[in-house]
């Protein structure tokens, strides 16, 4: 086996989807996802505050025509003409203004929905097959759509939204210090309600929002969940009962989101009351305050105050209501969060990059436990496990139920690393190799085939590159399909439907087989290949696995004892370890638990 050392300029690669998440506070983790799109921010929050300018300067304008207007005098006419020709001037300018600004600000949150996506697609990639043992389909389908697609929303928002909002705020209080320096004690009042008011109300908005998220994700699960068991449930005329599943998800998403609504509805109401009082009594202590004299305010700074007074609750206003798709769009970073920041991953980085491989497989007192087993009360699934596989050897795998045939599978493949022990691959200990450079030279046939919407042509040359015609047919000829894939409407081209629907379980098989004659691996493992199959197919089936499985490192795993008679040795495993080790009539002349299990499913092959 050659070895070389990963490159390290790869490891040290800035892209971000490279970057690992964990432990990040939600926020920087969005941050990191925009770093590229910086520019692009900066320039569309200059053209939003150039663009929104005409609603900022409209209450200083009129009160500047007011004041005029009070003490007219014909030498006037230009100042009037004036102002009148800002305000012409600045609404005319939103037009160009304004197409770029969305220009530039939809690019910047398309690109943080593109690469919100692509970060999350990469993280799974390289989470442990474990992970997803534990994790819903619906679940990583919800953080895939729902989740980016609420942050995507926000940043749209704080792009259209809290920028104006916020800038309506500065303007009105730096405008109100130059005109009315006394009168921001009155602005100032409304900023302890408005705190008050959203602290008192976030909380339970995040807890609802929490748990319409919980409620969405588990429905997503029961529909994914109904679709994948039609055929069951047709078969057994359970419709009914599936509909009443379904639609108790549905009762309790729609129950959820009307709590959130009416709490949403709740804040919104409560805050639009206390801030229009609060412009009422604004202009009230304005007009008191003209007619007293108590400080010196003329007519036009009555209107300036109560406008922007008015502009900047109304920009509180929109902030506060912005407040629950804030709460929501940080959930949904929080979610993402689960899966960037998640620490089951395989670790590869900086592994020995696997070359060439002969097909030498040592097991050495190999153990492994789940980490979440209770090491005092939970024996381990496979303990005390050694073995030698010499290259091109077959080895047989069989046992009871539970005793660990497909935890030994997992461990050759490295889905799973021993927790005792080691596993030498060619002579050198497997957790130092770059599982991902190992697995080019490795390949499966399971039990339930695993095929996607496309021809038959990508399906059998999917993880291979530029696979010929001539190289396409002869694999599909060893493996016993180029018949039928003759027959198929268009061949090699004809697209099988999704998960092979349009074909057998036998010609599925058959595919597979071509897919794993197409890899050339040199370790092969076959889970349970021929289990499901009809005798007929099955005979097709052993043919094309024999052909696949010359000069190859082969693992068997089989129920069917009467496939793997031809196997080199066979592994009798029980209870985690090995209870016999032998060849077919090694095992039979010992009359232990591999004779029995034959005697069981065959009693004539002992005559």
């Amino acid at each position: 086996m050659k070895l070389q050392t990963t490159d390290n300029s790869m490891l040290r690669s800035s892209d971000m989807l490279e970057h690992r998440y964990s432990g990040e506070n939600p926020l920087r983790t969005l941050l990191l996802v925009i770093r590229d799109d910086w520019g692009r921010m900066l320039g569309a929050i200059v053209l939003h505050l150039i663009k929104h300018s005409p609603v900022w300067i409209l209450p200083l304008i009129v009160a500047n025509v007011i004041d005029l207007l009070a003490d007219w005098q014909p030498s006037m006419y230009p100042r009037l003409w004036l102002y009148i020709g800002i305000l012409v001037l600045a609404n005319l300018q939103n037009i160009p203004m304004h197409m770029a600004f969305v220009r530039l600000s939809s690019l910047t949150s398309r690109n943080l929905e593109m690469n919100l996506r692509a970060a999350i697609a990469r993280r799974m990639q390289y989470l442990s097959i474990d992970f997803y043992k534990r994790a819903s389909t619906g679940m990583l389908y919800n953080k895939l759509s729902r989740d980016v697609e609420t942050i995507q929303t926000l940043v749209m928002r704080t792009f259209s939204g809290v920028l104006s909002t916020g800038a309506a705020i500065i303007v009105a209080l730096i405008t109100t210090a130059i005109r009315v320096p006394g009168f921001l004690l009155i602005y100032l009042l409304i900023v302890p309600v408005a705190v008050v008011l959203v602290r008192r109300l976030r909380q339970p908005i995040q807890e609802h929002n929490m748990a319409f998220r919980h409620e969405m994700e588990n429905m997503s699960a029961r529909l994914l969940e109904m679709t994948t068991l039609i055929p069951i449930t047709r078969a057994h005329g359970e419709e009914q009962h599936e509909l009443e599943r379904v639609e108790e998800r549905l009762f309790q998403v729609r129950d959820a989101g009307l709590r959130l609504d009416w709490i949403n509805s709740l804040f919104g109401s409560v805050a639009f009351v206390v801030f229009q009082l609060s412009n009422v009594a604004v202009l009230t202590v304005a007009a008191v305050l003209y007619i007293m004299q108590w400080i010196p305010i003329t007519v036009g700074d009555v209107v300036l105050l109560t406008g922007y007074f008015n502009s900047m609750t109304s920009a509180v206003l929109a902030l506060t209501n912005m407040l629950p798709e804030a709460t929501k769009a940080f959930d949904a970073i929080r979610s993402i969060g689960e899966i960037l920041e998640c620490p089951d991953i395989e670790q590869n980085e900086g592994k020995i990059t696997v070359s060439q491989v002969e097909g030498r497989v040592t097991f050495e007192n190999v153990c492994f436990q789940y980490a979440d087993a209770d090491d005092e009360n939970d024996d381990a699934v496979v303990h005390d496990f050694s073995l030698d596989v010499k290259p091109g050897e077959t080895i047989a795998i069989v046992g009871p139920s539970g005793a660990g045939k497909s935890t030994v599978v997992n461990l050759v493949v490295g889905f799973l690393r021993p927790t005792e022990g080691r596993i030498l691959l060619d002579g050198r200990d497997m957790n130092a190799l770059d599982m991902r450079t190992y697995r080019r030279y490795l390949s499966i046939v399971p039990q339930e085939t695993v095929l996607f919407d496309g021809t038959v042509r990508e399906n059998v040359t999917y993880g291979s590159r530029r696979v010929s015609d001539a190289r396409l047919e002869e694999a599909l000829k060893s493996a016993n399909a180029w018949e039928f894939v003759q027959e198929l409407p268009e061949g090699g081209h004809t697209v099988i439907g999704e998960r092979g629907t349009r074909l057998s379980g036998g010609q599925k098989q058959r595919l597979a087989i071509a897919r794993a004659l197409i890899r050339n691996p040199r370790i092969l493992i076959l889970d349970e290949a021929t289990s499901a199959l009809d005798s007929v197919s099955e005979e097709q089936i052993q043919e094309a696995l024999a052909r696949l499985m010359q000069e190859r490192t082969t693992f068997v795993v089989a129920h069917r004892l009467s496939t793997i008679r031809n196997a080199d040795r066979i592994v009798v495993m029980e209870q985690g370890g090995i209870a016999e080790l032998g060849t077919h009539d090694e095992l039979i002349r010992q009359d232990g638990i591999y004779r029995h299990l034959q005697a069981l499913q065959l009693p004539t092959i002992l005559d």
